[in-house]
């Protein structure tokens, strides 16, 4: 992991908003092999103010939850219910990395199933309400 800020790649990233932004980066390195390239903790030395996490050759950052500074809105979305986004994860091996992601502490959402558009899907919800889908090219 670097100290120093790296810098960011040109496309779209998805910046995650979380409550346990260590419990986050710990999972989504169980479930997705992620690797932590940055971590920067907040002055209160106990929240993350910026992390990101490689996984499978893309990038997510992510925070702790800040109301504070937000007008005391919460910006992590509940752990009980489905958020309007979905981040999609392509692998060679979809079963594997739904088992894996559950046995980190995911929730199936949608077991892997063959689909009509060629892949084998699933979903999984991460503690921290975010949703994933998982899809590889179905095996023939």
């Amino acid at each position: 992991m670097s100290d120093t800020m790296p810098p960011v790649p040109d496309g779209v990233i998805a910046y995650l908003s979380v409550a346990g932004g260590q419990a986050a980066l710990a999972f989504y390195a169980a479930a997705f092999d992620g690797r932590v390239t940055y971590k920067q903790m907040a002055p209160d030395g106990k929240r993350i103010l910026h992390a990101r996490v490689a996984i499978n050759g893309g990038l997510i950052m992510l925070s702790d939850d800040f109301p504070e500074y937000t007008g005391g809105v919460s910006q992590a979305p509940p752990a009980d219910r489905p958020t309007g986004m979905v981040l999609h994860l392509q692998v060679s091996d979809c079963d594997a990395v739904f088992d894996q992601a559950v046995a980190a502490g995911g929730s199936p959402a949608m077991p892997p199933a063959d689909m009509f558009w060629g892949d084998r899907y699933a979903r999984v919800r991460d503690p921290f309400g975010h949703t994933w889908s998982i899809g590889a090219p179905i095996r023939r």
